[in-house]
């Protein structure tokens, strides 16, 4: 089983192969996801890596707080984000499709 680490405060000049290397001594990093910004493309300061649980749990244990490239990270087992849900009624601002 995996689990997904949320990895806040990076360094904007970090790579994915920097992040990866990192998490590795504390077990299998099966993903590492830098999250950019949608119209600049720069990295936003936080990602996600998956490692196996057993990986997972030494790794937060081991690096949150800790000092990577000059920032202090912040790392934590990453929580499911809400569905959105959008409502067809056009009065209640959900975002359904217009009558027009």
């Amino acid at each position: 089983m995996a689990k997904k680490l949320y990895v806040g405060n990076l360094p904007f000049s970090a790579s994915e192969d920097d992040v990866r290397d990192y998490f590795a001594p504390y077990g299998e990093v099966i993903s590492v996801a830098l999250i950019t910004d949608r119209e600049t493309g720069r990295l936003r300061g936080f990602g996600f890596v998956e490692m196996n649980d057993e990986g997972a749990l030494a790794a937060v244990e081991a690096l949150d707080g800790q000092s990577f490239q000059g920032r202090n990270l912040k790392i934590n087992e990453a929580q499911e984000r809400p569905r959105r849900q959008y409502n067809d009624n056009p009065r209640s601002g959900g975002g359904g499709r217009r009558p027009w």
